[in-house]
């Protein structure tokens, strides 16, 4: 009996080691040194197919996605389908940031990384963390996300800059992106990622301006921050609400 004991005690013991190293969780942050931007897709037929958000609040969401590549200064890589037909161009306001930037127009390609300029490109920029969003979710984006994985890149799918036709797709295609280890991560995320430290550049100098233009909730607190501290007055009744 006090055999079993020992041997029951040692089994528990190797049980729970095996469990404490395999639930071990490494963070990966985004590394603005090893990182690149692509933009797939945004092209101004595909915009209508984008039917799981506002298209006022989804174009922004396009526009701002294009953007993180001049803030960070990060590598950008631009890609079309079928661009002469029905799908038609990339927004002017994206082709105006990156006018020296690889622009590379598939003619068949679904899957982007089927392209052979379009895989040059990427390893071109040699970087391992790529971020990433296209219209829509569900194709240009899932596929060649999980293409990127399976070449053993680290992949962020930034949620609110790619659209597809409805949010059950948007939810389906999500999940079997980050089922595949793709991070779906939002806007915000992405920026504060890549930034890290208000103190660094860029930093607070140069990012409140761009929230301000890109993430305009958080620009309207440092709106009302500085109004308050330029001309603002304390006001009957608000006296303690600080303590």
């Amino acid at each position: 009996m006090k055999l079993l004991c020992i041997l029951a005690g040692v089994a528990a013991a190797v049980a729970t080691q095996g469990v404490s190293t395999t639930n071990k969780f490494q963070f990966e942050r985004l590394d603005r040194n090893n990182s690149m931007l692509l933009v797939v897709d945004h092209q101004v037929g595909l915009f209508n197919l984008a039917r799981d958000f506002d298209p006022t609040l989804y174009r922004e969401q396009l526009i701002a996605h294009a953007a993180l590549g001049k803030v960070f200064d990060i590598p950008v890589v631009l890609t079309t389908s079928a661009q002469t037909g029905p799908n038609g161009p990339l927004p002017k306001e994206i082709l105006e940031m990156y006018p020296s930037a690889p622009l590379i127009q598939r003619q068949g390609e679904v899957n982007a990384w089927d392209n052979e300029d379009f895989r040059k490109a990427i390893k071109a920029a040699n970087k391992s963390q790529i971020i990433m969003a296209g219209i829509t979710t569900d194709v240009c984006t899932t596929f060649l996300a999980l293409s990127l994985r399976q070449e053993g890149y680290s992949v962020w799918a930034n949620a609110e800059a790619s659209g597809t036709t409805s949010d059950l797709v948007r939810e389906i295609s999500n999940d079997r992106m980050a089922n595949a280890g793709v991070n779906i991560v939002s806007l915000f995320s992405i920026a504060c990622d890549l930034m890290r430290d208000w103190r660094n550049t860029p930093g607070a100098k140069e990012m409140i301006p761009w929230l301000d233009r890109y993430f305009p909730v958080w620009g309207y607190v440092a709106r009302g921050h500085i109004a308050a501290v330029q001309n603002g007055s304390v006001v009957p009744g608000e006296q303690g609400l600080l303590g």
